[in-house]
This record gives C-alpha cells, sequence and structure tokens, in this order.
C-alpha cells in the first residue's frame, strides 16, 4: 500500500520553543499531539512526505509544486534564528506528479516558484518529524483558488503517483482551523468559527471527508480557516481507501483552531466504493446549483439571462416586458456579483444610475462583471452553468461625517477622494467583519493612500437578491 497514513496538524508558529519562549505550554494538548504524529510516521518509515500548505506558493488557478533537490528555512522572521530547517526533496516524484497533472489536465507543476525558502507551515510538521524520524524526502505542495474537488483531484494524483512509483508515502495536511474564535484573540471572533471547528473535527473523528468537500466555502471564509483545502487535497489522497480516523487534539485557547487528526488505511480489501466522494461530491454540487437557479427572484434571473445571451452568442437582451414595475420603471445604483463555488468570479456595478430603468443597468452590469472585471479573464461559456449571482440594488449614497457612522454588515462604503478617486466597498461581504477592514479595502481599490490621502467617506445601504 503506497500511502501508509495521512495527518491533519496545524501550524502556530510559538509550537516551536525558541519562537513560543514557554507560551508553547498554552498549547500542550497540541504539543502532545504533534509528538504523537511524529512516533507514528518514525514507525511507518516513509520514503516520501508530501506536504500540502496554504503559506508556500498559492495561485488562483495553479497548484505549484515545489521544484529541485532540496530547500531550507528558518524562522527568524519571528526571532528565533537557530530554528532553521533542511530538506531533500524527492525530485522524482515532484517530476511525475507535474506530469501526472499535465496528463490529467489539472492546472498544475513546479513553474511559478516566488520563493524557495521553506514556509512555517511546512517547517513546523517537519519539526516533529524530525525529532522522531530523517531518513526521508519531501514533496511540498501549494493550495490553489480552485474548488474543493480539484484540490481532490490533486490528491487522487498523489495516490496515484505514489503507487505508480512504489513510494511509501505518508501525507501531511497542514492547516490552520477558525481564526476567530475569541473577541481578544488575534482576528477578533465570528459565529461562524466555533460551527466551523466543531464540524470539521466531527469529519475528522469520522472520516466523513465527504463533508469536508460539501463544506459550504462561504462559512469557511466566515471562519477565516486556512487549511479546509489542504485537508480536502487528503480526503483525495485516501481516495476509495478504507481507513481508521482518529482525532488525536483540538484546543484553540488563543483564538485559532489547532486540530490534530490520524487516517490509517486498514488494509481492507476491495475498499468500500462509497468512499468515491469525488463523484458524490459532484452530484451534490450539481444538486446545489439547481435549487438556486429554480429560487432565483426576477433579478437574479434577469442577470443571468442577460450574461448567458452575451457569453454564448455576443448579443444584448432587450429586458423583457413582464417584470416587476420597479425593474422597469425605478432607476437605481446595482452591483451584480458572480460566483463559482464560494470564491468570487466577477463583480462590477454602479454607485448611480446611469440607464434608463433598474433593469438595463441589471443587464448591463451583469456583462460586465462577466467579461470586464479586469481581475478576471472572462467567463466562459463551459462556467456558465457554475454561477452564483448576487444582485445587490443600492439606495443613494449619503456623505458621514467619520467612520463611526457605519456597520459593515448595514452599509456600504465610499471612500473618495477631490481627484475623483472613488473605493467602493458592498456591505455584509464574507471575511469583512470591521470597519477599519471595509474601509482599506474601498480605500485600496482606487489606490487612496488613507494615511497620506485626504478623502472622505459616503455609506448607503443595499437590497440583496440572491
Amino acid at each position: 500500500m503506497a500511502i501508509l497514513a495521512a495527518f491533519a496538524v496545524p501550524h502556530p508558529p510559538l509550537i516551536i520553543p525558541e519562537v513560543g519562549q514557554g507560551r508553547e505550554r498554552g498549547i500542550q494538548a497540541t504539543v502532545d499531539a504533534f509528538e504523537e504524529v511524529g512516533r507514528r510516521i518514525a514507525a511507518l518509515a516513509p520514503e516520501t512526505i508530501v506536504i500540502s500548505s496554504p503559506h508556500t506558493a498559492l495561485y488562483r488557478d495553479y497548484f505549484h509544486i515545489s521544484p529541485g533537490r532540496s530547500a531550507r528555512g528558518d524562522f527568524s522572521g519571528y526571532g528565533a534564528h537557530g530554528a532553521a530547517y533542511q530538506v531533500a526533496y524527492d525530485k522524482e516524484f515532484t517530476d511525475a506528479l507535474a506530469d501526472a497533472c499535465e496528463a490529467a489536465d489539472i492546472s498544475g507543476g513546479t513553474d511559478y516558484e516566488r520563493e524557495r525558502r521553506l514556509d512555517h507551515a511546512t517547517m513546523i510538521p517537519i519539526h516533529f518529524i524530525e525529532k522522531y524520524f530523517t531518513d526521508f524526502k519531501l514533496v511540498r505542495i501549494g493550495l490553489s483558488g480552485l474548488n474543493a474537488g480539484e484540490h481532490y483531484r490533486m490528491g487522487q494524483l498523489i495516490q496515484q503517483v505514489a503507487a505508480e512509483l512504489n513510494r511509501r508515502v505518508v501525507y501531511v495536511a497542514s492547516g490552520d482551523l477558525s481564526h476567530k474564535l475569541l473577541e481578544d484573540g488575534p482576528y477578533g471572533f465570528a459565529p461562524e468559527g466555533p460551527v466551523f471547528d466543531e464540524r470539521v473535527t466531527a469529519d475528522f473523528s469520522s472520516g466523513d471527508f465527504l463533508d469536508l468537500l460539501a463544506l459550504d466555502p462561504s462559512l469557511a471564509e466566515r471562519a477565516a480557516e486556512c487549511g479546509l483545502r489542504s485537508f480536502q487535497m487528503m480526503a483525495g489522497v485516501l481516495d476509495r481507501t478504507a481507513i481508521n480516523s482518529e482525532l488525536l487534539s483540538y484546543e484553540g485557547p488563543f483564538g485559532v483552531g489547532y486540530g490534530i487528526a490520524a487516517f490509517t488505511p486498514t488494509g481492507t480489501e476491495g475498499a468500500d466504493e462509497s468512499r468515491a466522494f469525488l463523484e458524490r461530491w459532484e452530484g451534490l454540487r450539481t444538486e446545489d446549483l439547481a435549487r438556486r437557479k429554480e429560487a432565483e427572484d426576477p433579478y437574479v434571473r434577469l442577470a443571468r439571462m442577460s450574461l448567458e445571451a452575451y457569453v454564448r452568442n455576443r448579443k444584448r437582451i432587450v429586458p423583457p416586458r413582464n417584470l416587476p414595475s420597479e425593474l422597469l420603471e425605478r432607476r437605481a445604483g446595482c452591483f451584480v456579483s458572480l460566483k463559482i463555488d464560494g470564491q468570487l468570479r466577477g463583480c462590477i456595478g454602479t454607485i448611480l444610475p446611469v440607464r434608463a430603468n433598474l433593469a438595463e443597468e441589471i443587464c448591463a452590469n451583469a456583462i460586465s462583471a462577466g467579461v470586464h472585471d479586469s481581475r478576471f479573464a472572462p467567463v466562459r461559456a463551459a462556467e456558465l452553468g457554475e454561477l452564483v449571482y448576487d444582485v445587490d440594488v443600492l439606495t443613494e449614497p449619503e456623505p458621514i461625517a467619520s467612520a463611526d457612522d457605519l456597520d459593515p454588515a448595514r452599509y456600504g462604503v465610499i471612500v473618495g477622494t477631490s481627484d475623483g478617486r472613488r473605493g467602493v466597498l458592498l456591505p455584509d461581504l464574507d471575511g469583512v467583519d470591521t470597519v477599519d477592514e471595509q474601509i482599506s479595502i474601498a480605500a485600496s481599490k482606487a489606490g487612496i493612500n488613507l494615511r497620506r490621502d485626504d478623502y472622505r467617506l459616503e455609506r448607503f445601504e443595499v437590497v440583496r437578491h440572491l
């Protein structure tokens, strides 16, 4: 059996004694579980350890596999210059995995390396492994902005390459859980934080990888996690494999969730086909998209009709005359947002109306969001069936005296300068929980320096149509 075991682990820098300076004792359960992971890996004596890291090179549409024969890193950025690590890479495995990505039409490989040094999410598991075992080579893989299914498929390729090379492989999925567990934590509190952690740790205990795949990306974003896609890749590594799953520890005393879990193949002949989660996830995803489309209100349906007609036929539709009267008689600014699997795919709108009515405003902005958002390539026809639309209809902006008049859950914000620069951010966005975050993001969109530039604030409300 090529995959000997898989482990989900966190990566708090303070767990390294030279960094923590005693603070690591505040997460002693995590330290003890990490030691257990090191001992178990030593007992398995793998030839290769594959680590997926959220903190190495990350691209929106590409899995980066670290190239070369070796790499080093240290914790000098945390004031611990002596905590240094050197690893040898398994170049044969890396090259074979890059070739497998090309053959399987998965966007991944060894190109576009930005930083050769080891990242902390890789070094922390290495720290505990090397206390017990050093005779291995490493493969390091970054995550991507692609969906859960693509991360699962990448995991399947790792399993495939391990089998083809007849390598004894241990997989380590590095990733923290929610960063928003406590009001006085470094990232504050969000109610989704404990919910996310409870669900993921339950999945670790039961080995329910389908639930890991199906977890709502919006919940994950609001929980401010960094490990989910790493765990989803791990699920693919164990595809069609009967396993014993164990939650070795969980704690979050500093406001960030740290979970450690072990997944050991049982060696059962003919693993249950129900473990082929990718097909089942695709089915759930298709059903969810169909439900969303069926429940769309006229605003969202109009945005979809407009973008689909333009992408498929390069035609701009004339809004139907049987729309609700507000769409045909009212003028208002609006934004159209597009997402695929919870990830933004485009968002463009107008603060004030520029067209004859709201229906025409929606039609035009839907096309702009799909093909003119400079952050993304134009939407392809093959993606149309996967898009989820939001249409936000804006009230007229009003000037405000200070940030005290804002509430990111209720008001959108406009940051403007006298030279005409204006940055806009909608309200109630996943991952934007404070006024400071809201203003900073809006300002950055327009290239406004909040410390240097003289700026003014406006606020507006929206009616969101899903």
